[in-house]
Parts: C-alpha cells; sequence; structure tokens
C-alpha cells in the first residue's frame, strides 16, 4: 500500500506540533506498533530531544501570545520537519519517491501551521487565557488522536486530516475580520499611549517654590 495517506497526516500533524509527531511515531516505531516508521526516528537522542521540545511547546503553546510568538519562530521549523518526516517515511516504504514525499509533506505542514497561527492570533484577541489552554489541548489531542489512527487506517486518518485542514482554513477566513479589528484597536492604543508620553515629556518642569 501506499504510504502516501500517512505522508499527509504526518505532514498535517507536523504544522500543528511537529515535536509530537516525531515523538510518536518513533516510539510506535520502537514499540512495534507499525513498522513503517524509519530508525532515524526510532533514534533514543531523537526520543529525548523531541521529548524536551514537546514539553517545551506544551507550555509556551498555552500562554497568550507567547503562543504567537512560538509561532512564528517555528514557520519554518514546522513545514522543514513536516517535509524530512514524510520523505523518511517514503524512503522507508519504498512506494513513494522521497522527494514527492518531503513536497507533500512540507506543503501540507505549512497549511496547517498558517491555520494553527492565524487561530492563535484570533484566539489571543480574547482577554481570558483559559481559551488559549483549551484550544492548545485540543490541538494536542488531535495530533496524537488522529496520528494513532494512522497507524491503523491511514486512508480514513488522511480523510480526517483533510477535513480538519479545510475546516481551519474556512475558520480562519471567518476569523480574519476580528483579527485585524483586533490589531487596529492594538495599534490605536500603543499611538495613544506614545502621545500621552510626548505630552508628558512636553510639559515644562515647574521650579520648587
Amino acid at each position: 500500500m501506499s504510504v502516501l495517506p500517512l505522508v499527509f497526516t504526518s505532514g498535517w500533524a507536523s504544522g500543528i506540533n511537529a515535536y509530537a509527531v516525531v515523538l510518536l511515531l518513533g516510539v510506535f516505531g520502537a514499540t512495534g506498533v507499525t513498522d513503517e516508521v524509519p530508525q532515524a526516528l526510532q533514534r533514543t537522542d531523537v526520543l529525548i530531544v523531541a521529548g524536551v521540545l514537546f514539553l517545551c511547546e506544551a507550555v509556551a503553546d498555552k500562554i497568550p501570545y507567547v503562543d504567537s510568538a512560538w509561532d512564528a519562530v517555528h514557520t519554518v521549523i514546522r513545514p522543514v520537519a513536516g517535509a524530512v518526516v514524510a520523505a523518511l517515511l517514503a524512503g522507508e516504504s519504498g512506494s513513494l519517491p522521497e522527494l514527492a514525499a518531503g513536497a507533500v509533506g512540507g506543503s501540507t505542514a505549512l497549511m496547517s501551521h498558517l491555520v494553527k497561527a492565524g487561530t492563535r492570533m484570533a484566539v489571543n484577541t480574547s482577554p481570558e487565557p483559559f481559551s488559549n489552554i483549551g484550544v492548545s489541548t485540543a490541538e494536542d489531542l488531535g495530533v496524537a488522536g488522529v496520528l494513532t489512527f494512522a497507524m491503523f487506517h491511514p486512508v480514513a486518518a488522511a480523510i480526517v486530516a483533510a477535513v480538519l485542514l479545510a475546516l481551519g482554513v474556512v475558520a480562519v477566513v471567518l476569523l480574519a475580520a476580528r483579527i485585524r479589528r483586533f490589531r487596529r484597536r492594538r495599534a490605536q492604543r500603543r499611538e495613544e499611549r506614545r502621545l500621552a508620553a510626548s505630552v508628558r515629556a512636553a510639559r515644562p518642569v515647574r521650579p520648587p517654590d
């Protein structure tokens, strides 16, 4: 069977949490859940590094504004990780050229990353932190659930990932106006603070009596 469904699913998941994908695939391969995971992902050092970075992301991803900064840093990392994982999966399977797999995994990871980043920008317009925690937890559980499902039903999991990606794109489009309004209000507040600081600095200092 072609490894393309697993490549697509891993790419989608990498765009949300690349470290979780590497960690889960490595554990699945090391424990014998599947024989499609390359040895490079099962190495102990890779699993340790992926686990540490996953814990860092699990914390940063639940803090308002820190999550968006984290997403900005990972705009390149997640697509590259998706492409590398996809190429490794294709190389292990031999049913799909590695270059084609890398292109599919990387482009899918980029799309899902943009959806995640856009959604988080919209969530950050809410003043309370609980929505960030809820969305982040749902993303982590979704990645783990869909990727685990892909080990046993790769085609069905790929369909689920495609539907979630499409729904995410629609949600970001619908939330774009809210994001723009929030940015305008924040820019206006910054300008008001700057003007107030300028007025205070321009006031003459009264000599002491």
